[in-house]
């Protein structure tokens, strides 16, 4: 990554988000973060903070339209944002369901899309998509959640061959259970003994990597995970996966 280069990364506010900006920052590039609210790199001068709530997808559309004529072509795009929700099937509503799609796959498609072409013109740039290992094998009370994270799979090797021949580079990172908020909703998490958790540094750096390859040398997937798989239920009790 060369000083100055410039990115656009979605959820930039906490977790992965956060700590990718932090690094591509720390690194001397620039950072326009788009999140609902402005995070903890409000302030940095070579971050800018968009207000953008990809649930809400028709507005979000639109603002990605007007951000794209307003700010210089952008050297790559991390998109990252996404939440969970887990139950069975018949727990979700049509609005929940349709909620998750929207983030967790629509918001990535339209990023893409909307500066994807400045990117071809120039024949360079990276688009770095944050999967999840539940792009790969699917789980009880993940249906919906599995279902985005499969879609948003098929979407990056499918844009990885379109891509190719302009010079712009795709890649799928998949990570497993990263201890971050993420789960501060949820009735699991990843244990907190060492080697059952990834950190959103962890995911960071990998992006970080993928970012100062030299151009024509491509990470189609990387799949992260802890060493072990243990999951913390509720108030207590460990499980081994």
């Amino acid at each position: 990554m060369q000083q100055g280069s410039h990115y656009l990364v979605t959820g930039a506010s906490r977790g992965i988000g956060l700590a990718i900006a932090r690094a591509i920052v720390d690194a001397g590039g620039e950072v326009t973060g788009l999140s609902r609210t402005a995070g903890e790199l409000e302030g940095v001068a070579s971050y800018h903070f968009v207000e953008c709530d990809f649930s809400r997808i028709g507005e979000a559309a639109e603002k990605l339209k007007a951000l794209r004529k307003r700010i210089a072509p952008l050297d790559g795009l991390i998109l990252n944002a996404g939440f969970g929700r887990f139950g069975m099937l018949e727990e979700f509503s049509a609005a929940q369901i349709r909620e998750l799609i929207d983030v967790n796959l629509i918001s990535q498609i339209l990023v893409a899309r909307e500066f994807l072409p400045q990117m071809k013109r120039r024949k360079a740039g990276d688009i770095v998509i944050i999967g999840s290992e539940a792009a790969l094998k699917g789980g009880q009370k993940g249906s919906i959640y599995c279902a985005s994270k499969f879609a948003l799979r098929g979407f990056a090797q499918s844009l990885r061959e379109e891509c190719a021949a302009a010079g712009v580079r795709v890649t799928l990172v998949n990570p497993g259970m990263v201890q971050s908020e993420f789960f501060s909703d949820q009735n699991f998490r990843p244990s907190s003994q060492p080697g059952c958790h990834l950190l959103p540094q962890d995911v960071a750096r990998t992006v970080m990597f993928v970012l100062d390859t030299r151009p024509g040398v491509d990470f189609d997937e990387i799949d992260l995970t802890p060493q072990k798989r243990v999951i913390e239920r509720g108030r207590g009790g460990s499980q081994v996966l």
